[in-house]
């Protein structure tokens, strides 16, 4: 495979790395630039567990090569917030207990966050839909519905 050099923003920083054409986003985030929250999990965009947002829209970094996103604004859960200013839906998930053994949290949250900025007030129908393409075994789905619900509406609020 031949190298080649990509910039990119990830969180609002400037990075440029050298990749082989094939490889994926997913590998350059976790083990190129160490951000080890978004997940490997089914390795063919079936399952939500690797999403980050790629200009505003939830993709599947497991399924994006590098080379399509030179230029490009890249946000992962890392990105989303912090300890000291978490995100409202960080917040929301938190109180809400929407998560278990968090495996496909990061997913969720960036499809979630992907939802709230093009939608700032979703209805539970669209919600329900950003969530479809994510795989959860643990049961936690209405707690996740209801902290979305409420982090668009702390949101609002704010």
């Amino acid at each position: 495979m031949s190298q080649t050099l990509v910039a990119f923003h990830v969180n609002g920083h400037e990075v440029s790395v050298q990749g082989d054409s094939g490889q994926s986003l997913l590998d350059v985030l976790r083990n190129t630039l160490h951000l080890k929250a978004t997940r490997m999990g089914c390795g063919q965009g079936a399952c939500g567990a690797c999403r980050v947002m790629v200009e505003g829209h939830a993709v599947a970094a497991c399924e994006t090569p590098l080379w399509s996103v030179q230029g490009k604004h890249i946000t992962t859960v890392e990105g989303l917030g912090t300890r000291e200013a978490p995100h409202a839906l960080q917040t929301a998930f938190i109180e809400e207990q929407a998560m278990q053994c968090g495996f496909c949290t990061s997913g969720i949250l960036m499809s979630a966050a992907a939802l709230l900025q093009r939608q700032a007030h979703p209805t539970r129908q669209e919600i329900v839909q950003v969530l479809d393409g994510h795989l959860c075994r643990c049961g936690a789905h209405n707690r996740v519905i209801r902290a979305i619900e409420k982090a668009a509406t702390q949101s609002a609020a704010a």
